[in-house]
């Protein structure tokens, strides 16, 4: 594998494992928000997703990673693909962690709000950071990436009113 191939695909761990972080843990957290959970069962909800999801995500990253070394007949040396799945656990745990924070120190109405925004924020700046380094058009690929982000996060707040208004 080329050095750049290497690099690309170093990138693209990290932004999804950045994006994948942000968005799932602001959707289901959201969700269970609107749900009216306590603050404690929003917390251990939370860091429970990061815990499991930063191992799924970096086993699935090494999979995906040794299955490419292998299929373009790499040498089978594992150092690339652990170094992927590091950078995609290492991005997605430390991610999820932005989305938690506000429900720590703040209520849950206002935790909620500004959760969501701190995790559009960070799209918005993910989207510009991989602009930079791709070299293509900074302000469009974070508007990109808020907007796309941003429908995941609606999707769990709509869940989590819709189930909310069944008395589920």
């Amino acid at each position: 594998m080329t050095q750049k191939c290497q690099n690309t695909s170093y990138l693209r761990n990290f932004i999804f494992g950045v994006e994948d972080s942000l968005v799932s843990t602001v959707g289901l957290l959201s969700g269970i928000a609107i749900a009216g959970v306590s603050k404690t069962t929003i917390l251990i909800t939370g860091i429970i997703l990061i815990f499991v999801e930063a191992v799924s995500m970096a086993a699935g990253s090494f999979l995906s990673e040794s299955s490419a070394e292998v299929y373009i007949k790499e040498n089978k040396d594992t150092k690339r693909s652990i170094l992927s799945s590091l950078i995609m656990f290492s991005s997605y745990f430390l991610s999820g962690f932005i989305v938690i924070f506000p429900y720590i120190i703040f209520q849950i109405s206002d935790a909620f709000k500004i959760s969501i925004l701190l995790s559009l924020i960070s799209l918005f700046v993910l989207g510009i950071i991989g602009a930079k380094i791709s070299k293509i058009n900074i302000f469009k690929n974070g508007f990109k990436m808020a907007i796309v982000g941003g429908l995941a996060i609606l999707v769990g707040t709509l869940a989590g009113n819709l189930l909310t208004q069944i008395n589920y």
